[in-house]
């Protein structure tokens, strides 16, 4: 618990009964590998905090060809805000690529904190803010490059990305699996 406290309170200060608070208001859950936590087709009704192992966020194209949008792994919130927030059905699938521990915050509990914490809906407003200029930083660069330049860039800014399946890396990536094998074989002469 202590380490999703710790990161609350980068985007503002907590006092211990506010602390207290919101540790009365989390859950702890577990979703095993390969499960989905999230299916398109339901409104979101709580915003997770990973705090072991990796996710990945995905949907279905026009086609019927499952696109992974993006990864994420331990100490960052996770939620389809636009459907969390207008309380709509998703679009997005969400799903486990390792075994994942997360914090849960129910939207009933966010009603809560907000009620009672002065300063949760800023805290909240600059962790949207930071996740919404990650995911910018991530997807902008990738206009530009070509699909070598992609992987190696996904590689360094991604540590954990050999828990990944190649599958997921290359639709990520917007290339073919058999093209992120030549990559891969290029890269490691």
């Amino acid at each position: 618990m202590e380490i999703l406290i710790n990161y609350l309170q980068q985007f503002g200060n907590l006092n211990s009964q506010q602390i207290e608070l919101i540790k009365s208001k989390v859950t702890s859950r577990k979703t095993t590998k390969e499960e989905f936590y999230h299916e398109a087709g339901k409104i979101p009704n709580e915003i997770i905090f990973l705090t072991e192992g990796i996710m990945r966020v995905c949907y279905y194209n026009h086609k019927g060809d499952e696109i992974t949008k993006y990864f994420l792994s331990e100490n960052n919130f996770l939620a389809d805000i636009n459907s969390y927030n207008q309380e709509i059905p998703s679009t997005e699938y969400i799903q486990a690529i390792t075994d994942c521990e997360y914090f849960v915050l129910s939207r009933q509990a966010m009603k809560e904190l907000s009620a009672t914490i002065i300063q949760w809906d800023q805290i909240i407003a600059k962790i949207t803010a930071k996740g919404l200029a990650d995911k910018v930083n991530r997807i902008s660069p990738m206009m530009t490059e070509n699909a070598k330049e992609r992987y190696e860039n996904f590689l360094n800014s991604f540590p954990s990305a050999n828990k990944i399946p190649l599958s997921y890396v290359a639709s990520y990536l917007g290339i073919t699996q058999s093209s992120l094998s030549r990559i891969r074989k290029d890269i490691s002469l």
